[in-house]
């Protein structure tokens, strides 16, 4: 009777965070779904890459109407879109990958609507730090973390023209964190999982997502011109390293500082 009760408890436990994530990742979800239905349908005189501007611009007004994304969240929505922007624009014009539809809302080649899929991952975060009340135990000093995440950014510029560190940021990442573990709730249950591996399960999804939005035309790689193929397994580590970019700017906007997350630890 006991092991019976203890599997529905568990059952209940994996089914609300199957809710809870799914409710996380609503925006992703709908863009997704926005880029699916303008894959099928179009609309006379408007472009497609600007349907979906259009599109996610209001699923934004939505959400903060309905209150489902708070101000403070919706501001970080609008910087996440902005840097994931301004790396599009650079990786466009390097000729990493391409927008190749006609667009009237493009800035040198992007389409705007692009900064919308790094916002994306922000609104995750964003999300599952709200719903799963998170917290982040042996978190290291705010310092190192903003200036490790600052470099990872750089790179992804600066390798165009210099020797491409990231695998020496991911030989480092477990040393900084190695003590940081994320601490959630799912009802009244409370668990934990290594910082590290949630970076890394994190840009797993991410790099399939990503197949669905290039087979669905999102944007293109330069091997996918001729006819869509899967994208190529070593994008995992790119996304690795945007999560964890993308983590340490929500966990700073959460004030997270290395006193006040070894206190939490403590008194555990």
């Amino acid at each position: 009777m006991k092991t019976k009760t203890r599997f529905l408890n568990y059952f209940l436990v994996l089914i609300e965070f199957t809710v809870q994530e799914a409710l996380s990742c609503l925006f992703p979800v709908l863009i997704f779904a926005t880029l699916a239905i303008s894959k099928l349908v179009s609309i006379p005189y408007l472009p497609r890459y600007d349907f979906i501007f259009i599109v996610c611009l209001l699923i934004q007004i939505a959400f903060i109407m309905t209150k489902f994304e708070t101000k403070k969240e919706f501001l970080m929505i609008c910087i996440f879109h902005l840097i994931g922007l301004i790396l599009e624009i650079f990786k466009v014009r390097m000729g990493s990958w391409s927008y190749p539809e006609h667009s009237y809302l493009k800035i040198m080649d992007v389409p705007i609507y692009s900064g919308f899929m790094y916002a994306s991952v922000g609104s995750y975060i964003c999300q599952a730090w709200k719903r799963m009340h998170i917290q982040l135990l042996n978190y290291p000093n705010p310092i190192v973390v903003l200036l490790f995440g600052s470099l990872i950014y750089l790179n992804f510029f600066t390798h165009h023209y210099f020797y491409d560190l990231r695998w020496l940021f991911i030989l480092i990442l477990p040393f900084i964190f190695f003590k940081t573990t994320v601490q959630f709730k799912v009802k009244t249950t409370i668990l934990r999982m290594h910082l590290v591996l949630s970076f890394f399960l994190i840009g797993l999804f991410i790099w399939i997502a990503e197949n669905i939005a290039t087979f669905f035309g999102a944007w293109k790689y330069p091997d996918q011109h001729a006819h869509w193929q899967i994208v190529h397994v070593g994008k995992i580590s790119s996304w690795f390293l945007l999560v964890i970019v993308s983590f340490i700017i929500v966990a700073f906007s959460q004030k997270i500082t290395h006193n006040q997350t070894h206190e939490v630890s403590s008194s555990r």
